[in-house]
């Protein structure tokens, strides 16, 4: 590819996630999360049984939730990289 279409398709990218804010789009971004929390509660679903850890508050949670993302990107780039390695050393 040149170098002229990798700055269009930058340009196109940056086009795309821009124009909702240019064009004044508002819209309501819920995710499948909230769909699925209302359709347990409007199931009347009663859990079996409780947490045993409630995280203290929402920043925790997400931090906990980014640690264990960043760990298994570790462990999958890990691995990834011992197989290249691996087959570099057999050819």
């Amino acid at each position: 590819m040149s170098v002229r279409m990798n700055w269009l398709l930058v340009g196109l990218a940056a086009l795309i996630a821009a124009a909702p804010m240019i064009l004044g789009i508002e819209g309501e971004y819920g995710g499948a999360d909230d769909q699925a929390k209302t359709a347990i509660e409007e199931s009347g679903y009663q859990p079996w049984f409780s947490s045993i850890w409630e995280p203290p508050s929402g920043e925790v949670a997400s931090m906990l939730f980014a640690l264990q993302a960043a760990l298994g990107a570790g462990v999958v780039g890990y691995v990834v990289g011992r197989l290249h390695g691996r087959r570099e050393r057999q050819q």
